[in-house]
């Protein structure tokens, strides 16, 4: 398993049409991906789950990577993370 914390430095936060695009890309991946922020976690894979954490800017995020391409998947996600929020 991977684990990435990550930041959000958008001052919109995890918005729609970045979000839609990020589910899109793990979706390409077999690995399950989860986003943990305080007590809700959601499953990153799914846009709805994932906007309706109302993740916001200056939020810490943990995402949890799991399955037999994590390591690509993990890295594809930094990048989308990093680029995008």
């Amino acid at each position: 398993m991977k684990e990435i914390t990550y930041t959000i430095t958008d001052p919109n936060g995890i918005h729609a049409r970045p979000a839609g695009l990020l589910v899109k890309t793990l979706k390409t991946f077999e690995s399950k991906v989860t986003v943990f922020k305080g007590d809700k976690n959601a499953d990153m894979k799914k846009l709805l789950a994932l906007m309706g954490m109302g993740i916001k800017q200056n939020d810490t995020i943990t995402v949890h990577v799991e399955g037999a391409d994590e390591d690509a998947c993990a890295a594809e996600l930094e990048k989308a993370l990093k680029e995008n929020f």
